[in-house]
């Protein structure tokens, strides 16, 4: 098994492993905040009960799904997700050094693939994983940092989501950077998902070109719904709802 996981092989599966925790973490994660754009259609955006109560009566749906990420379990697995996030960095970037060790140069992959000629994105996993990585730390400032990592750290953490949509992304500035995130989110997710079957063997003809399809499915849906709740909570803060600006 250490000869498996040390194998050129084995650090590849490793890094898809890592990569297919995060994807069902992402789709998760926007479901929840796809919850705030449906309370804006049925009237309930910003209805949060003051009480630190978890799943109080009258909340927005978008409240509900913030205080399920604020129970125990979920609390947990935080420290887990982190460090499934920092070894799919941490073997991104080393094999990434490998490929251009064993080329002797800047070129991605050691042997001709479909992956090196196959789009622009598996040629830049690496620059995408950066400006990923990079928005992601400016976006944990605004929630993460404000939420989970209290709760985590046992502090009174803000009890109101909504007031953090609007505060975020009141600033066209702010929401440009989202979507530029968005959009290497999308390529970055797109091919690393036909990528992580492509490691386990799934490569031929046929599956090859069914998993390309499957990972624009469903790297769109979950960029889609990031995008909606961006957008919509921009729109909330300058024409909806501007007057929750005021309790900021």
């Amino acid at each position: 098994m250490a000869r498996f996981l040390t194998s050129s092989i084995g650090k590849k599966f490793i890094q898809s492993v890592s990569g297919a925790f995060l994807i069902v973490f992402l789709l998760l994660h926007a479901t929840i905040n796809f919850f705030s754009v449906i309370d804006s259609f049925t009237g309930k955006f910003g209805a949060a009960a003051a009480d630190d109560r978890l799943f109080s009566a009258g909340d927005g749906l978008f409240k509900l799904g913030c205080d399920f990420m604020s129970t125990p379990i979920i609390t947990i697995m935080v420290p887990v997700l982190a460090l499934g996030f920092v070894i799919h960095i941490i073997y991104g970037g080393y094999l990434t050094w490998c490929n251009i060790k064993a080329r002797g140069g800047v070129k991605r992959y050691e042997v001709p693939s479909k992956a090196a000629s196959d789009s622009w994105s598996a040629n830049n996993m690496l620059v995408l994983g950066i400006v990923v990585l990079g928005v992601l730390c400016f976006h944990m400032t605004h929630f993460w940092a404000k939420m989970q990592l209290l709760e985590f750290m046992g502090e009174e953490a803000a009890n109101d989501p909504y007031l953090l949509l609007v505060a975020t992304f009141r600033h066209w500035w702010v929401l440009a950077i989202y979507l530029v995130w968005f959009g290497a989110l999308l390529l970055h997710l797109t091919h690393g998902f036909w990528s992580m079957f492509q490691t386990i063997g799934w490569n031929n003809k046929i599956w090859f070109g069914r998993l390309k399809v499957i990972g624009i499915v469903v790297a769109g849906i979950i960029v889609l719904m990031f995008v909606a709740v961006a957008v919509n909570s921009f729109v909330e803060a300058n024409w909806v709802h501007p007057e929750m600006l005021a309790a900021i």
